[in-house]
């Protein structure tokens, strides 16, 4: 599902709101989550999981093609960890 998908399926489940004002309610929480781990901070959703942010070191990694070793540097990368809830609710699907 992309996010114009979730903001139809919000308007189909809601009709007596605005689609426009469900974009801007789903802009805002993606922005506000996306803000938060930019800061370093952790976002907890109850039921759904945790984003957070990890540190990923330097390292000498590979040039696939060449075989030839490159220079990787440090970063900071989004991380998500489902909560037992939505692991819960996915696997009983399967």
């Amino acid at each position: 599902m992309i996010k114009s998908e979730l903001i139809d399926r919000l308007a189909q489940a809601h009709p007596h709101l605005y689609q426009k004002d469900l974009e801007r309610v789903v802009n805002t929480v993606l922005d506000e989550i996306g803000g938060a781990l930019e800061r370093g901070d952790r976002v907890e959703l109850r039921g759904v999981g945790a984003f957070s942010v990890r540190h990923r070191p330097p390292r000498e990694g590979r040039n696939p093609r060449t075989g030839d070793q490159v220079s990787v540097k440090e970063k900071h990368v989004p991380f998500f960890k489902t909560g037992k809830e939505l692991r819960e609710r996915v696997d009983k699907k399967g």
